[in-house]
């Protein structure tokens, strides 16, 4: 689960930083609209003949030329969308570009910064801090700009639009994830998983892995063989731990229980009544597992102290032969092993439960809508039209195919029957990320709205989704691991979700300095305190530790609210409710 601050320290923070920098004149009230040099967009260089799906009579001010700062808070490389052939096409048809700044150092200092100088970049993506800006009001209400500029973004968003209204009656940021059409699955395992180094798996014959006992058996007997690899010393099990990625580690148990990653929570599928799991019997089973792996010497020590890049350097070393992290967390990592030559070392996603009593996993997310995640326009922005015309072009559906699918004959073919695919000298071309990143591919595939699901020829968006691109994609030593378990897809090894209609919980926007609030913060720093010292501990000395830590975890301030909010909350949106509001 994210970590949040607590919004005494965020508002000390930013006091201390307003002293010692100079404040923003955030008076100044957005420019008039330009109503000069606009043009009709229209589906150019294409031979569709059907409709695509965009608002009919969309035109854009395209003069003069605007260039807007955007920050992302999150790692990245910065970037002026000019420098792509995407970005380019798309300055031509909006006028607009944006100057993309990523997060480096923490996110809600650098956020506490902008909020006690007043002044912001002119787009804000602030991640989980994004309650900060909110009741800063940084970010100025969409509701005009999207019925007069956004045609083609009040289409694709649709229903959901009333997801992510506040309870005052405004829309004040865009969530990034738009599923329109039919849901299509990700082959592909981009959440959370236990992974394991593919040789284990090749020097046991691609034994059948359940449960967290024959997961580690394979792993410890396979480090006690290869004590170095490479000649690096052997890591047989590592973690994430660091800072906000501090979930990766706590939200294990939830996962043995065969439970999706509803946040800090699990939801009865009977009741839809909200529990804790810290404590739980798979949270203990776990911790007690980690706490003899330790004894015996196969966890890595610095688990509770590496940072990020730490993590991400052993893994890429491949000298790590197991551990737990999100898909999407560690693609730095998984992309270097590939670079490397070495496909022994590269790692497969496995669907681990706590033992047999667990029947089936569900690791896989049902489908979802992040509501608490997004992107806003400041109040220091001039012309805010300007970037919701940009934002209304880019999710057009011929614009969002050459984000997702590339230029035709570039980057995929069509099919005589309409169907999309790409070949493996195109596969080939695209695994190179310089290529990616200069069509403008890398740019734009996340941190704006973006369209998933289908498109109206029933094409995926997403490439991954066409079961021949994803096969494609594979090596042929991915082949040997899907074949062998008799599989066409990494996810065909897990288990289908089950139907949640209320995932994520954890979007739901708890505010901050609330009772439930201060119960979220009191007890993710109990399991930070706890958690560490129960793996490292004396085995002998277990069991006391963790009645100690049981009874702190249960006795931290607010429980009884905490699970009221999220029982209540799931109710709602069972019954259709989803607003929130974050202005009480």
């Amino acid at each position: 689960m994210f970590k949040k601050k607590s919004l005494l320290l965020l508002l000390l923070a930013a006091l201390l930083v307003f002293f010692v920098a100079c404040g923003g004149d955030d008076s100044e009230e957005p420019a008039s609209t330009d109503d000069n040099g606009t043009e009709d967009v229209t589906d150019d260089q294409t031979d569709d003949t059907e409709d695509d799906g965009d608002a009919e009579g969309v035109s854009y001010t395209t003069e003069p030329a605007m260039e807007y700062t955007y920050f992302v808070g999150a790692n990245g490389t910065e970037i002026n969308t000019l420098d792509t052939e995407l970005g380019q096409k798309f300055h031509e048809e909006t006028g607009v570009s944006f100057q993309v700044e990523f997060l480096v150092g923490d996110l809600m200092e650098r956020l506490g910064t902008m909020v006690a100088g007043g002044t912001y970049p002119d787009l804000v993506t602030p991640d989980h801090g994004i309650e900060m800006l909110l009741d800063a009001g940084a970010f100025i209400p969409l509701n005009d700009l999207l019925d007069e500029h956004g045609p083609n973004l009040l289409e694709v968003y649709g229903e959901n639009l009333e997801r992510f209204r506040m309870t005052d009656g405004n829309i004040y940021y865009l969530p990034f994830g738009i599923t329109v059409g039919e849901h299509v699955p990700d082959p592909n395992i981009n959440q959370g998983a236990f992974w394991i180094q593919r040789d284990i798996l090749i020097q046991n014959d691609f034994p059948e892995l359940h449960g967290i006992e024959e997961y580690f058996e394979l792993i410890t007997a396979y480090a006690d063989e290869n004590p170095e690899i490479d000649g690096m010393t052997t890591i047989p099990f590592t973690g994430l731990t660091y800072d906000t990625n501090w979930f990766a580690f706590s939200n294990i148990p939830n996962h043995l229980a065969g439970f999706p990653n509803d946040g800090g929570v699990q939801i009865d599928m009977e009741t839809y009544e909200a529990d804790v799991y810290g404590d739980s019997d798979a949270a203990y089973a776990w911790l007690k597992k980690l706490n003899e792996l330790n004894a015996g010497g196969y966890v890595d020590r610095e688990m509770f102290v590496s940072n990020m890049d730490d993590f991400l350097a052993k893994v890429s070393s491949g000298r790590v032969l197991g551990f737990f992290a999100y898909g999407w967390q560690f693609g730095e990592a998984r992309n270097a092993l590939r670079d490397a030559g070495n496909p022994e070392r590269e790692y497969v996603p496995l669907p681990i439960v706590l033992d047999e009593t667990v029947e089936k996993d569900q690791y896989l997310d049902p489908p979802a809508f992040v509501q608490n995640r997004g992107v806003g326009i400041s109040h220091n922005a001039e012309n805010p039209e300007r970037i919701i015309q940009f934002l209304d072009n880019l999710v057009r559906e011929e614009n969002q195919k050459l984000v997702k699918w590339g230029e035709e004959g570039r980057h995929h073919e069509v099919a005589e029957d309409g169907t999309l695919y790409r070949t493996e000298e195109q596969v080939e071309l695209l695994k190179d990320q310089d290529e990616r990143l200069n069509f403008g591919m890398t740019t734009f595939e996340w941190n704006w709205p973006v369209v998933s699901g289908t498109m109206s020829d029933g094409n995926p968006y997403n490439p991954s989704g066409q079961p021949e691109v994803a096969q494609l994609e594979y090596t042929e030593h991915d082949m040997e691991v899907l074949d062998a378990y008799g599989v066409g897809t990494y996810s065909a090894l897990f288990a289908q979700p089950d139907d949640r209609p209320w995932f994520p919980a954890w979007s739901a926007n708890i505010q901050q300095g609330s009772p439930p609030s201060l119960y979220e913060e009191g007890a993710e720093e109990i399991t930070q305190s706890y958690y560490p010292r129960l793996v490292l501990a004396d085995p002998a000395e277990f069991d006391a530790l963790w009645d100690e830590f049981v009874e702190a975890y249960r006795s931290a301030p607010y429980l009884d609210e905490y699970l009221d909010f999220f029982t209540t909350t799931i109710q709602q949106r069972m019954d259709g409710n989803w607003q929130f509001d974050y202005f009480d």
